[in-house]
């Protein structure tokens, strides 16, 4: 997917949720010590799938994905086996299924490290709770998007999605089937985090199955929420609002959805010419067309003045969307504000990065460049410090 769920996760598309259930707190963690006993047989199987350095990242990831079905078995024979031998619910080849899920979050966290450097550097600068739990949400979008993305992608159906989505299920309810899994179950038991958009991302999924054009902006809002948006809702309950925030939750919440919107729209602008390689083109048909574009100009790849009147319109429409976003930021608890502003400001530099090209997106990727995220990251402080009130200030001067 051009457009992809990981790149919104990676620059930080964590603020906030449309609805939240209130959930009860470590009472479910119940399910540790007998669902992780069975971890046994595939644990050593599962961290290989990760750390083996010979696989590239879509396969790393993609592989745990592909033994989810072989990992329902195992499952179910250790339910028999375990009917027959009472053995100690609290241990696994002599670790606590507390052990177990401490190796769970820093695999999580390694997998950011690895395939998300920006983002797994702002997570640097959460509280270590924090941390660990944007981990484990960043890490379940990644294998979620590799459904679909991964090199596997063409043998799946929406049938698979649906055994995804069943899976997702039983997560909520504390029956994990990895360790991975582990890790979001343990997080959704602490944070009040909607079951919802976590389906609705699985939709966005189904829809890159069969869906390679947008008629429209319409139709492709809806798209940048699925696969967007929705990252932010899911994190939200993790970053926190401030406690002497003014704002309404619904304000709040129209800024989360921004930033997921601004976030996905900046992926859709710099992969165009990757997207069409790939026979997609996430860019609305209508607009197009009254730039007097068509799919071959697209496929073609040729800057023209057509071409760069019609990105600029985009690239304004995108920088609108992180425009709306910023009030939501400031109205987050302190100790998540640093790390998003971060997010944002390096993010949105890469519609500076496109501009920068010339507009040719067909066969240069926009970037920033070391440099300016490292100068980013004071400008970001600074503007973490500062309440609803200042920043308005300063964006009209």
């Amino acid at each position: 997917m051009g457009a992809g769920v990981l790149d919104n996760a990676a620059a930080g598309s964590i603020l906030i949720p449309r609805s939240i259930s209130k959930r009860e707190s470590r009472s479910r963690f119940c399910y540790s010590s007998k669902r992780l006993d069975f971890y046994g047989g595939s644990f050593a199987a599962l961290s290989s799938a990760v750390a083996n350095p010979a696989r590239t990242s879509e396969e790393r990831v993609y592989e745990v994905v592909l033994k989810q079905a072989a990992l329902v078995r195992e499952r179910d024979l250790w339910v028999k086996k375990k009917k027959k031998v009472d053995e100690p619910v609290d241990a696994v080849k002599g670790l606590s299924s507390w052990d177990i899920l401490n190796e769970a979050y820093e695999r999580c966290g390694e997998v950011c490290a690895e395939y998300a450097k920006t983002f797994y550097l702002g997570t640097l600068l959460m509280t270590p709770e924090r941390r660990r739990a944007v981990w484990a949400i960043y890490v379940w979008c990644r294998r979620t998007d590799e459904l679909v993305d991964g090199p596997n992608a063409s043998h799946i159906t929406p049938k698979a999605l649906d055994r995804w989505e069943e899976r997702l299920n039983d997560l909520f309810e504390g029956r994990p089937y990895d360790m991975f899994d582990a890790a979001l179950s343990d997080i959704v038991s602490k944070y009040p985090v909607d079951i919802q958009p976590f389906r609705d991302m699985i939709q966005g999924m189904k829809l890159d199955l069969n869906k390679t054009r947008y008629n429209n902006f319409d139709e492709l809002y809806l798209y940048c929420y699925y696969v967007a948006g929705t990252v932010g809702l899911m994190s939200v309950p993790v970053m926190g609002i401030a406690p002497e925030s003014k704002a309404s939750t619904e304000s709040v919440y129209n800024a989360a959805l921004a930033l997921g919107i601004a976030n996905q729209l900046t992926n859709i602008l710099r992969d165009v010419g990757e997207d069409a390689r790939r026979g997609r083109i996430y860019l609305p048909q209508d607009e197009l067309a009254q730039a007097g574009l068509s799919d071959e100009d697209i496929f073609r790849g040729e800057v023209t003045d057509k071409w760069r009147s019609f990105m600029k319109g985009q690239i304004k429409r995108a920088r609108m969307f992180f425009d709306m976003s910023e009030k939501g930021v400031s109205e987050l608890n302190q100790a998540s504000k640093w790390p998003v502003w971060s997010s944002l400001i390096l993010y949105r530099q890469i519609l500076d990065s496109i501009e920068a090209n010339g507009y040719n997106n067909f066969t240069k990727r926009a970037y920033v460049e070391k440099s300016k995220k490292l100068a980013s990251l004071p400008v970001a402080y600074v503007r973490s410090l500062m309440g609803p009130s200042k920043l308005s200030k300063l964006a009209r001067n």
